[in-house]
């Protein structure tokens, strides 16, 4: 099978004063995720899996529309940041110059997060979406780019949590073979939005 791992579309800066912060995509991510249906128009896409998170529900959601799929959402691909009242988009970050950010930049995951938990439910979560579609089929997850980087850590043996800086509305494929072996096939394909990201 084929696993299709998508970062979200560029959200919105949010905080709130109570729960957690749940941004939506800005008027550049909702272009950027309008653009997914044509770069994935070549694939046979038969399942569509979702983090919970807005911002990655509605990158999902003009794919569910073109390709007539339900969003299956799976809490365990939720991104590290999950229950914060706050998410401030990595552009913003830079220019606070944030110790996160700096962190990130370093490629460590930041120092709020439980690394072997968010490690464990990530990876769980892929191999429930793996044992759940037929070999030949290709499958959709959009998530985030801390997931997806947990993902190749763990295919590529890398030593750092977040090697790769996943663009928005990025592709990037996993292919699993009928005995279970996983390869990476390519890592953060960006030609459908590259005018919108910024260098």
């Amino acid at each position: 099978m084929q696993l299709l791992l998508i970062r979200h579309a560029q959200p919105e800066y949010a905080r709130v004063n109570l729960g957690r912060a749940d941004p939506s995509l800005t008027e550049q991510g909702l272009v950027q995720a309008g653009r997914l249906v044509e770069a994935l128009a070549p694939y046979r896409i038969a399942r569509l899996f979702s983090s919970p998170q807005l911002r990655a529900l509605q990158t999902a959601q003009p794919l569910a529309d073109r390709q007539k799929l339900p969003v299956e959402q799976i809490k365990g691909l939720a991104e590290y940041d999950y229950d914060l009242d706050h998410y401030i988009p990595f552009e913003t970050a830079k220019e606070l110059g944030s110790d996160a950010y700096k962190r990130i930049l370093a490629g460590h995951l930041p120092d709020f997060v439980d690394a072997e938990l968010f490690r464990t439910r990530v990876l769980t979560s892929v191999d429930q979406v793996v044992s759940s579609c037929a070999h030949e089929e290709t499958a959709v997850i959009v998530a985030h780019g801390g997931v997806i980087n947990i993902v190749l850590q763990d295919l590529l043996g890398l030593e750092l949590p977040l090697t790769f800086p996943i663009e928005y509305a990025s592709v990037t494929r996993i292919l699993v073979s009928r005995t279970g072996r996983r390869r990476v096939a390519s890592i953060n394909e960006t030609g459908h939005v590259r005018d919108t990201l910024r260098v």
